[in-house]
């Protein structure tokens, strides 16, 4: 016999911290979403659901990593829930990926000889001064900068 599933979540200790500013994230995401994107190109229309999904990443790895304000169970139980992307963390718990974008900006297959995102080339080996990724919209996501 199958497990029956319920909607009922135990939210572990801290929880009530943490709570009110992933909601607010989480408004802004539906925004983002139900925004239009009348004039703009296909990529950018993406643009502000990235920033927003890296915001929320950001801030429990931050609040975990470098604070040490939440519990390791807080921690998994965000991850497993999905208010983080625990791919893009554990890029960035890596030296030289600590201020990585999104995913999309490191995978090869995406781009054209096999290499990185523009947005992963330091500032002063640019040739063009102010760039914008197409896939994320990162105006420079590189350690070295």
């Amino acid at each position: 016999m199958p497990k029956i599933k319920t909607s009922r979540v135990k939210y572990p200790e801290g929880w009530e911290l943490i709570e009110p500013t992933l909601r607010d994230l989480e408004a802004k995401m539906r925004e983002a979403e139900n925004d239009t994107h009348d004039g703009k190109r296909k990529c950018e229309a993406l643009w502000p659901i990235f920033r927003i999904s890296h915001q929320k990443s950001r801030y429990i790895y931050d609040l975990y990593y470098r604070r040490k304000e939440i519990s390791k169970e807080l921690y998994e139980f965000c991850l497993d829930q999905g208010y983080a992307d625990k791919n893009l963390i554990a890029k960035w718990k890596k030296p030289g990926y600590e201020r990585l974008c999104c995913l999309r900006c490191i995978q090869t297959r995406d781009h054209n000889f096999a290499t990185t995102c523009v947005c992963r080339v330091p500032k002063h080996l640019r040739e063009e001064k102010v760039i914008e990724c197409v896939h994320c919209g990162c105006k420079g996501c590189a350690s070295g900068d």
